[in-house]
């Protein structure tokens, strides 16, 4: 359907002068919007099968500085991990002991991502995103990882992505609670251990919505293979947060908001804690 009609030939040379000019206007409406639709269509453009296999590995070690033999702490009776690239010939044991796959690292890993990337090498089909899950977040829902490989799929300028949920009061300096702020467009600007944003008056606002990072990461293959090779920066030495090797050094993460009720094993006494929450959820 035409958007005007253009003025007749039998029309006065008024009526003719302006319906020229409106179909001038219209030409140029026209003109615009197709201009808009094709920028946006150039901003969200991605290759047809973009990133569309997806692993995921939970990178896994003993030695624990803070909770030594973590991964093989039971919970209800089952180790806290099931599918595992390990350095740790106890860990491998018990995971093959109830069918999982388990592939073995070298014990100079010096992080998670770093062990996910040699997992990576030593699988023989090919990924595009690897998801590190970590095993200290036991009830993290599937849902969430699905959200993690789908946010790296949609934003092809990203090689990182993560999840964030609500902060509970109780945990605002707890600084095994990592703590993330991202900007509009939903990419990460800074994770710390200690609270952010943090105001003047050095109390936590109560009406402040702070975010609390979950376990697990989703990586672009590519990327995940030259995160070793970066050279260590100063504010992830700082923080002892791997992550932000990655926003140090300049590559965009995407970050996604879930409601999650997050329970991280921190430390031998989380234990408990996670056993009494399975429990009044049913969960064996």
């Amino acid at each position: 359907m035409p958007i005007c009609a253009p003025p007749s030939s039998d029309s006065s040379s008024a009526s003719s002068g302006s319906g020229g000019r409106a179909w001038i206007v219209h030409g140029l409406a026209l003109g615009a919007a197709a201009a808009a639709a094709a920028a946006a269509a150039y901003l969200y453009r991605r290759p047809a099968g973009f990133r569309t296999r997806a692993v995921g590995i939970i990178p896994a070690r003993f030695a624990s500085s803070r909770f030594e033999g973590k991964p093989l702490a039971p919970i209800l009776g089952k180790p806290m991990i099931q599918i595992v690239a390990t350095d740790d010939d106890r860990i491998a044991e018990c995971c093959r002991g109830f069918g999982a796959d388990v592939i073995m690292t070298s014990e100079s890993c010096k992080n998670g991502s770093e062990r996910c990337c040699e997992a990576l090498n030593k699988l023989e089909k090919h990924y595009d995103i690897v998801v590190n899950i970590q095993g200290d977040e036991p009830l993290i829902e599937p849902e969430i990882i699905d959200g993690v490989v789908m946010a790296l799929q949609r934003a092809p300028d990203a090689v990182f992505s993560t999840a964030v949920t609500s902060l509970k009061p109780e945990d605002a300096f707890d600084t095994n609670r990592v703590k993330c702020i991202i900007d509009n467009q939903g990419y990460a600007i800074y994770f710390s251990r200690g609270l952010i944003p943090f105001n003047k008056s050095g109390k936590a606002n109560p009406n402040f919505p702070y975010l609390l990072h979950l376990g697990i990461a989703g990586f672009d293959s590519k990327f995940l293979k030259i995160y070793p090779e970066l050279p260590p920066t100063p504010l992830q030495l700082e923080e002892d947060l791997e992550q932000l090797k990655v926003l140090e050094n300049g590559y965009r993460m995407k970050v996604i908001k879930v409601d999650h009720d997050a329970h991280g094993v921190d430390a031998p006494e989380d234990v408990e804690k996670i056993e009494a929450l399975m429990r009044a959820r049913n969960i064996h």
